[in-house]
């Protein structure tokens, strides 16, 4: 049996260097390299990468669909009949509609440079397809990180050992991002205090010194009310502000609109927890923030983000090593995959993803659908709609998957993608300081074939290819040259702010506030009912390896809800809103705050009783800054599964 050095590149920052046991081109075993942040262990979903590859559901070869779709009767055909296929009705509905009634709809579910941004983009650019906006996630954060810092490096994972207190503001390390935890660990181990910030009681929380359990959509009034704590008890470093930041007046002016008696009412949280928060983090050196995405998913997101991380900059955590903050350590990498790969500039129209139901259903100018990287079924908020347009006939639906999901069972033609052990893969970590470049661990399974390959073919057979398209090598070499190192991994040092370099705005300063636009809090879209969220669970990536997870899953309520509204442990109830419902078991436990519920992000159809996910009750509406998706906005209400919804 031999041993192979591969990576991670899935949708969890951590980006691990593993080690994979091969025996006849079959992989047998995956354990996490002893180097780096890995330091010799992974999580339990990679772990059964095994699992995955060789599967009963794996998908090995192109299949076509003979009956109606959704029917899930397909026939076995071969690559050149399946691309063939494709090619010739992209050309008609191009020639009939033009090429932006072809939407390609992709994220994150390889979050590699060989796999998304590269070939793909080159292929539609070229086409004239719709362009997609990708926000599921992220974009809020990103658009707050940029405006307050220029999206400056972060701390990374290890500095986390030496702080005197930690903040963990909507991160659950537990679900993703495990190798925090270590460096956590030893800071308590150390004297270090623990705060969270979520409202539910993860592993994590009940371990804290403190947790804070805010209504979700408030951690904007929750971060200012902190922030003008702050300014108000003399914690406000004033020589750095006057030396590093920028509308600082301002900005004291919008947290003082937020007194912590105000806040306390509007996040339903004890006004002493907010005090005991302020105090804790303003008193402690080095004090660490880690702020994850749970915050940014509703109509605040944006705003409470950049609330969030103004709260180093005003107390000052900057300069001893473990003080600071990380979010998403992405924008240190200046990697450009489109460039890579000679994508020119596009002006086609564009479109959210989070609209796919209403593009398929309302607009229906979209003709032809490629889907890759991604499953929407599962993933795509106002699921039903979703599904209706998924359904027309008249929508030409390719899905390139490795598994059959929920999706690729409304598609016309399907095609079999490698993972990411069965080919190339260029990709960094977004928490992790790491660059992998790494080949292939075993031949791919089956008829599976890679993105980079599949969509070079496809461009070759469109017509669209042109002299000098770089290969994969080409495409790794180009990124490799981008960031100026020779050979991965690479384990890049960041540097510390304001000792090893300024922030990364336009004017080297911190922007408190970036504009009189940003902190506008905008209320609950429904006070009075249940507040819905959709965190990760710990076996799954978004709906990555949701076929291995077996069993109706749960929505968690807390007692004092499940009491007002007669359910029982284990009863089946309907969670419903006018977006649609979803039928499933009842886990009555208090580590969930009362007037949330929580339902697990990316859950399949096989996980409920009727099919729906929670995406079903979520809605497409876009957040303050970055017009990200807002999951969390989703308000519900419960009643047994025999009782009818009013």
């Amino acid at each position: 049996m031999a041993t192979v050095s591969s990576s991670c590149p899935l949708d969890c920052p951590d980006a691990c260097s593993l080690e994979v046991s091969v025996e006849q081109d079959r992989v047998q075993a995956v354990r996490g390299a002893d180097t780096g942040t890995t330091a010799g262990f992974i999580c339990s979903k990679v772990a059964r990468a095994a699992d995955h590859l060789y599967g009963r559901e794996r998908l090995t070869h192109p299949l076509r669909r003979v009956g109606p779709k959704g029917s899930g009767r397909f026939e076995r055909i071969g690559w050149d009949e399946a691309l063939g296929t494709i090619t010739s009705r992209l050309l008609q509905v191009r020639d009939a509609h033009g090429g932006e009634a072809i939407l390609p709809y992709s994220y994150g579910g390889s979050n590699g440079y060989l796999t998304e941004g590269s070939f793909d983009a080159r292929l539609f650019q070229r086409l004239g397809a719709t362009r997609l906006y990708r926000n599921f996630c992220a974009l809020p954060s990103s658009a707050a990180a940029e405006a307050v810092y220029g999206r400056m490096p972060g701390m990374p994972y290890a500095a986390y050992a030496e702080a005197q207190l930690v903040l963990v503001w909507g991160c659950n390390p537990h679900a993703t991002g495990i190798h925090l935890l270590p460096h956590l660990r030893a800071s308590r181990k150390a004297g270090g205090k623990l705060i969270v910030v979520d409202p539910r009681r993860t592993r994590l929380a009940a371990d804290a010194d403190l947790h804070v359990a805010p209504r979700p959509g408030t951690d904007l009034p929750l971060a200012l009310a902190v922030a003008g704590w702050l300014f108000e008890h003399g914690h406000a470093d004033r020589d750095f502000l006057t030396a590093h930041a920028t509308g600082v007046e301002a900005f004291r002016a919008v947290c003082a609109s937020w007194p912590v008696e105000r806040a306390a009412a509007t996040c339903q949280v004890p006004a002493a927890q907010i005090v005991e928060l302020a105090r804790s983090y303003a008193e402690a050196s080095p004090a660490a923030l880690r702020c994850g995405w749970g915050p940014e998913r509703n109509r605040n997101g944006g705003s409470a983000t950049a609330a969030i991380l103004a709260l180093p900059a005003v107390a000052n955590k900057f300069g001893p090593l473990g003080g600071g903050f990380t979010m998403s350590n992405s924008g240190y990498w200046k990697l450009d995959a489109g460039l890579a790969a000679r994508v020119a500039p596009s002006r086609t129209r564009q479109v959210p993803m989070t609209s796919l139901g209403r593009v398929l259903t309302d607009d229906r100018s979209i003709r032809a659908l490629f889907v890759y990287n991604c499953n929407p079924v599962a993933t795509c908020p106002e699921q039903a709609r979703v599904l209706r347009g998924l359904a027309r006939e008249d929508l030409f639906t390719v899905v390139f998957e490795q598994v059959h999901t929920d999706t690729a069972e409304l598609a016309d033609i399907v095609l079999p993608a490698t993972t990411f052990l069965e080919h190339r893969e260029v990709h960094r970590g977004y928490g992790a300081y790491v660059f992998h470049d790494r080949p292939p661990a075993v031949v791919p399974h089956g008829e599976a074939r890679s993105n980079a390959r599949v969509f070079t073919e496809l461009t070759e057979r469109l017509g669209l290819a042109e002299p000098g398209d770089p290969d994969e090598a080409g495409v790794a070499a180009a990124l490799a040259a981008q960031m100026g190192i020779e050979g991965a991994p690479h384990h890049p040092d960041p540097g510390r702010p304001f000792q090893d370099f300024e922030p990364w705005t336009a004017d080297r300063t911190i922007h408190l506030m970036p504009s009189a636009a940003w902190y506008a809090y905008r209320p609950d879209p429904a006070p009075e009912r249940l507040a819905l969220i959709s965190p990760a669970l710990g076996h799954l990536v978004s709906s990555t390896f949701g076929q291995l997870m077996e069993g109706l899953q749960p929505v968690q309520v807390h007692p004092d809800d499940a009491s007002e509204r007669g359910l029982r442990a284990g009863q089946l109830v309907r969670v419903f809103n006018e977006l649609g419902e979803v039928v499933l078991p009842v886990e009555v436990t208090d580590k969930v705050r009362p007037g949330t519920v929580v339902i697990a992000k990316g859950l399949w159809k096989r996980h409920t009783h009727n099919g729906a996910a929670s995406t079903a009750l979520c809605p497409a509406t876009l957040s303050d800054f970055g017009d990200g998706a807002c999951y969390n906005d989703a308000r519900v209400d419960i009643v047994p599964a025999e009782a009818q919804p009013s």
